[in-house]
């Protein structure tokens, strides 16, 4: 996949070079789908390795429809670091630098807090006096519990210094957390001010410490009341003369210009040295939540929501007694556990409302705590009568993020719940899964990041800022880990879990606020692994004298069993040996042009030469494709084909081997090891049958057992059972064989497939999980849905062509569409909604001269039946969009197709509705293709 990733990388920042400023401005970059044309790759995989590259902060993705991307380097190089972030929301170029310039530097950033002028008054008061005092300001003490805003607040008193002058633009702001140190005092010291070689253990060089980086600026000390004495001592003598000296030295004989703001959530005459009290004339209370008034608290709560708004691209339809509940639930946390909150309710209604174009938030869907809160406020009389009189019965929240105001806190999640959520429930909703089953597999989103995350390259880690406190616990954490994963995996593990740790260590009180059972669920692992993983967590206790909350344990344990999982996973390698000097490198290197990077190698054999002279070459190209899964040889002429076993025994690698190999063969095999998740023995049998059904081979098998297809999903009565329905409608429009369908659950998944194996003759399986089943093709329910699994299931059934009795996608594509609408459609009957768009979506074919793959018909349907209840309801959407001449040839190309759905449904699809169905077919198969369709036609 490298290569492929590099050369969609090499042809954007040439197609975006061609761009000067101005026109950079304009266009904002590329489309997938002009890449994809160009390079002549499926557009979903350009789109798939474009994503990778925004990951890798090496492109900027332009969130808008449609979706435009342009090298990071180039915006820099073209503006200067104008995007603080690789996923932007804005429509362009433009309008974010826009958005950058129109916060004016001199305006006042304390007018951005809420409270300003209320209840922080005082407060923001003593903070400007605090910074204005001549000649460099008052060092200040911001005092208020946990989650109350005082990093927000120092960081207020920064942008004000910056915005009157007191301080450089330039100006540094340092946030250092004493916590982190106090229980190493000498290490805390030397972190603040620096030490010299030899200071302590370990000081193996000279080390600048955080007053020196924060010399001309701000140096922000989060609770400070964790600072020993002798700290202490030391920074009140450079608060009083300027100067300090480093750990180790003699003498105070360096000087910085610094402004110390300190946090505490302690009390400070108890917590802090007097004489260290008496140099911070300053002294700033910041409130918690319940002494804010209701006012405040409202806006407070609308203003979080928004921001959620904002990173989802949705309004929100909030209940009144929504802003109630999260106002009640805040009981510890002040503002942070407000977010923490908002955070977890709106994730939730994402989730829910996912096919609607706003987000609705009511209180059916509240958790157990904030129905509690709901409740906690009803029997508060005065305040529920002051949130009634202020609070609409609904409000709508849209998106906005104010700039100034920092995302720095301790109640970030630990993951981003949108991109988790939104980027399966699209492929799961296709696939007939209800909202129910979607949320169990979210599990599996974590997964697959997991995977991402471990499948880095050790040079990835070696680059990472690992913790020095957890480098130094290395030895002993795979000494742990070895009993779980074994010796080598743990070595790797480790350098991982030092990373995942690390990050714990810099936000200790990060948290995943939910209930124990939605933990259990989302978490999911063995009890060897929970033990090792508390194994750890002593470790930790012990050596750092930090406790690992339960919730971080259990997330441990979790990274261990998807590690062996991984770990466990092993691909088929595949060497093609073939006489000729380039045959089996040519068909090799089309392979890999078609289906990316995979463990596949070619040998080129002479006429000349016979097997002895490149036995040696053989073997090391069997061991080099090695991974664990044995090794398929593709060999031209039979020659070859009957040295199996000396190669196997040759390379100590278990080997099959399979002759009359062609370029179809080859990927025919790849696609059965990398996507099918086949074993060695199943790509042999699967090829041998393939040859029989081309007619290479004439050979026939009688079965005496009942043939069966077998799906899998969470549960054997749900879901399992609506596949069962669409893959028994399907069998039947392609093969009159009698062939049983079998839905079973994943629990007990691996002993059941392997009992059903011995009643039935398996010759596929579909759905959520591989049995694995030897010799028996798996078929996920995305590849089933989307066409593919049909072709694979076509080859295994139909060993002649037979009669279609009717269009098979679009037995499949009407059983998915119906089964979904099922549930969400309040005026159409979603069978007649689906057979009258299935129509459209022909008439829209024929006048275009396309093809539509099976998950863009799920597409289509899913946009125009929401978008046809809108019809019937009398709230279309206004069309918004720029109408290019190009959009408009394309809607009187295409108005007559409308007649289909007038004619079957009496309802008539207004225009505005009929651009926005236009724009998604842009977004779907690309303007090039569709503009040169009409400039075609």
């Amino acid at each position: 996949m490298g290569r492929r990733r590099e050369r969609i990388y090499s042809e954007l920042a040439k197609r975006c070079a061609q761009f000067d400023k101005k026109a950079l401005m304009e266009t904002s970059g590329i489309t997938a789908s002009d890449l994809a044309e160009v390079l002549d790759i499926m557009r979903s995989n350009v789109s798939s390795e474009l994503n990778e590259l925004v990951r890798e902060k090496r492109v900027i993705k332009f969130v808008t429809r449609p979706v435009l991307y342009v090298p990071a380097e180039l915006i820099r190089s073209q503006f200067g670091d104008v995007v603080r972030e690789y996923e932007v929301k804005a429509a362009s170029l433009k309008e974010l630098l826009n958005q950058e310039n129109t916060h004016d530097k001199n305006e006042d950033p304390f007018s951005h807090l809420i409270g300003a002028d209320k209840s922080l008054k005082n407060s923001v008061k003593q903070a400007k006096s605090a910074i204005v005092y001549p000649p460099r300001g008052l060092h200040t003490l911001i005092l208020g519990p946990t989650g109350s805003g005082k990093t927000l607040f120092a960081h207020m008193m920064y942008n004000y210094a910056q915005s009157i002058g007191r301080i450089n633009e330039k100006a540094p702001f340092v946030d250092f957390n004493c916590a982190d140190y106090y229980n190493n005092p000498q290490l805390l010291i030397g972190q603040l001010f620096g030490y010299i070689k030899g200071a302590f253990t370990g000081a193996a060089r000279d080390q600048d410490g955080i007053v020196a980086k924060a010399d001309g600026g701000i140096l922000f000390l989060d609770e400070i009341h964790r600072l020993p004495p002798e700290g202490q001592e030391m920074l009140f003598y450079f608060m009083d003369t300027g100067r300090y000296s480093k750990l180790g030295e003699t003498g105070n004989k360096r000087e910085a210009h610094v402004l110390i703001i300190g946090a505490t959530t302690a009390d400070p005459e108890s917590a802090l040295l007097q004489t260290f009290l008496r140099r911070v004339p300053v002294m700033i209370n910041i409130p918690n939540f319940q002494s804010r008034s209701i006012s405040e608290q409202i806006e407070l709560t609308k203003f979080l929501l928004s921001r959620e708004a904002h990173r989802t691209s949705h309004k929100f339809h909030v209940s009144s007694d929504v802003i109630k509940a999260l106002i009640g639930s805040v009981t510890f946390g002040n503002i942070g556990q407000l977010k923490s909150n908002v955070q977890l309710i709106c994730a939730q209604g994402f989730l829910d409302s996912m096919n609607n174009d706003f987000v609705q938030l009511d209180a059916k869907m509240l958790p157990a705590e904030m129905q509690e809160g709901l409740h906690r406020i009803s029997h508060q009389p005065q305040i529920n009568q002051q949130l009634n009189k202020q609070l609409p019965l609904f409000l709508i929240v849209t998106g906005s993020k104010d700039p100034l105001l920092t995302d720095i806190d301790q109640y970030e999640p630990p993951f981003d719940l949108y991109k988790m959520i939104s980027g399966k429930y699209d492929s799961l909703t296709q696939e007939g899964l209800s909202t129910h089953d979607v949320r169990k597999f979210i599990a599996e989103d974590i997964k697959d990041q997991v995977k991402k995350f471990y499948q880095k390259t050790a040079k990835d880690m070696l680059t990472a800022v690992v913790d020095q406190r957890i480098l130094g616990l290395s030895k002993d954490l795979e000494a742990i880990c070895t009993q779980v994963l074994g010796e080598h995996l743990s070595s790797q593990f480790v350098s991982l879990l030092s990373v995942h740790l690390s990050s714990f260590l810099e936000h200790p009180l990060r948290k995943i606020d939910c209930s124990p059972d939605v933990k259990q669920t989302m978490f999911t692992y063995a009890q060897k692994d929970y033990e090792a993983a508390g194994n750890i967590a002593k470790l930790i206790d012990e050596r750092l004298h930090v406790e690992l909350p339960e919730v971080e344990i259990i997330y441990i344990a979790f990274l261990l069993g998807s590690f062996v999982e991984l770990s466990q996973q092993r691909n088929v390698g595949i060497v093609v040996a073939a006489h000729g000097p380039h045959t089996a490198s040519s068909m090799v290197s089309v392979v890999k042009e078609l289906m990316g990077d995979y463990p596949i190698e070619a040998v080129d054999m002479p006429l000349s030469l016979n097997f002895g002279d490149i036995f040696e070459n053989i073997i090391q190209a069997v061991q080099s494709v090695d991974q664990g899964a044995g090794v398929l040889m593709m060999v031209d002429m039979g020659s070859l084909y009957y040295f199996e076993e000396k190669i196997a025994h040759g390379a100590k690698v278990r080997v099959k081997a399979i002759d009359m190999v062609s370029t179809p063969m080859i990927l025919d095999a790849v696609k059965n090891a990398n996507y099918l998740h086949m074993d060695l023995k199943g790509i042999v049998d699967s090829l041998f049958k393939l040859r029989q059904t081309v007619g290479m081979e004439r050979q026939t098998t009688n079965s005496l057992r009942q043939k069966a297809i077998l799906t899998i999903c969470t549960t054997g009565s749900g879901i399992a059972k609506r596949i069962k329905n669409i893959v028994s409608m399907y069998i039947r429009n392609i093969t009159d064989e009698e062939i049983s369908v079998i839905p079973i659950s994943i629990e007990g998944l691996y002993d059941v497939a392997q009992r059903m194996q011995t009643k039935y003759d398996i010759v596929a399986s579909i759905g959520a999980k591989n049995p694995k089943l030897e010799g028996v093709p798996y078929i996920t329910l995305s590849q089933f849905v989307g066409g593919e699994g049909q072709e694979i299931l076509q080859s295994i059934l139909a060993g002649k062509s037979l009669p279609i009795k009717d269009n098979p996608s679009h037995v499949i594509v009407k059983g998915v569409c119906e089964d979904s609408l099922q549930d969400m459609l309040m005026y159409l009957n979603p069978r007649r909604a689906v057979a009258a768009i299935l129509e459209f979506n022909d008439a829209v074919e024929k006048a275009l001269h396309l093809h539509f793959k099976n998950a863009t018909q799920i597409r289509i349907i899913m946009h125009l039946a929401f978008a046809l209840e809108r019809e019937v309801a009398h709230t279309p959407l206004k069309y918004e969009g720029e109408l290019s001449s190009e959009k408009k040839q394309l809607f009187h190309q295409l108005e007559k197709t409308l007649e289909v759905l007038n004619f079957k449904l009496n309802i008539q699809l207004s225009e505005g509705e009929f651009y926005y169905f236009i724009d998604m077919l842009i977004d779907e198969l690309g303007k090039n293709v569709l503009f040169a369709r009409t400039s075609q036609i």
